[in-house]
């Protein structure tokens, strides 16, 4: 995990309201109910989200709070699956059986409604027959401090991430601006602001 090791490339969040008393049941509850979970049957580009412990994205019990809570911090594992099938894969296949179907048919031409219907039964059978492609982002939570980190720039991560932690926590987590590191220099954080030099995208909720 990133947060262990190698280099950081994150975005960092804020959470205003104070952790309360009896959390580590509210929270332990929480990431079990939206663990990852793997889909009964996917759609192509279809994306299935949830939480696995940070040190290896197949695990997602959270009933040892020692794998997930380390003092003030929780550091959890954002995992991401989306299947995705090569185009030319799928047009070459989609393509042979076309063929095929004419060939039985004896039509000089496939129909647009029976191409469809065998593009729809290739992409399940291709489906169900590939593997996804998986991200694992780490996100770290000072819980006495307030801020998250999450080991991704990306805005569609983060819009998934910021909608998962409010739906396990029940809090949503606001964009830090690094104007937020210059309170006690305001004539700095006015020079800076006045530069765009601060912008920052705040994602969606």
């Amino acid at each position: 995990m990133g947060f262990w090791k190698g280099r950081l490339t994150l975005r960092r969040y804020r959470v205003l309201e104070p952790v309360e008393a009896g959390f580590r049941d509210d929270f332990e509850r929480g990431l079990a109910e939206q663990a990852f979970r793997e889909p009964a049957s996917s759609s192509r580009g279809e994306e299935t989200v949830g939480w696995v412990l940070p040190d290896n994205l197949l695990c997602t019990e959270f009933d040892q709070r020692d794998r997930w809570l380390f003092d003030h911090y929780l550091v959890v594992g954002l995992r991401i699956d989306k299947k995705v099938l090569p185009g030319p894969l799928l047009r070459a296949h989609v393509d042979l059986r076309t063929q095929a179907w004419c060939q039985e048919n004896q039509r000089a031409h496939c129909p647009a409604a029976v191409r469809t219907d065998i593009r729809s039964a290739v992409e399940a059978d291709l489906l169900a027959r590939s593997l996804p492609r998986v991200q694992m982002i780490p996100v770290c939570w000072h819980l006495g401090e307030g801020w998250v980190v999450v080991h991704s720039t990306s805005v569609r991560v983060n819009d998934v991430f910021r909608t998962l932690f409010r739906n396990t926590f029940g809090v949503v987590p606001e964009p830090a601006s690094p104007l937020d590191f210059l309170e006690s220099d305001p004539d700095q954080a006015n020079q800076l602001a006045s530069m765009g030099m601060t912008d920052f995208s705040g994602g969606g909720r």
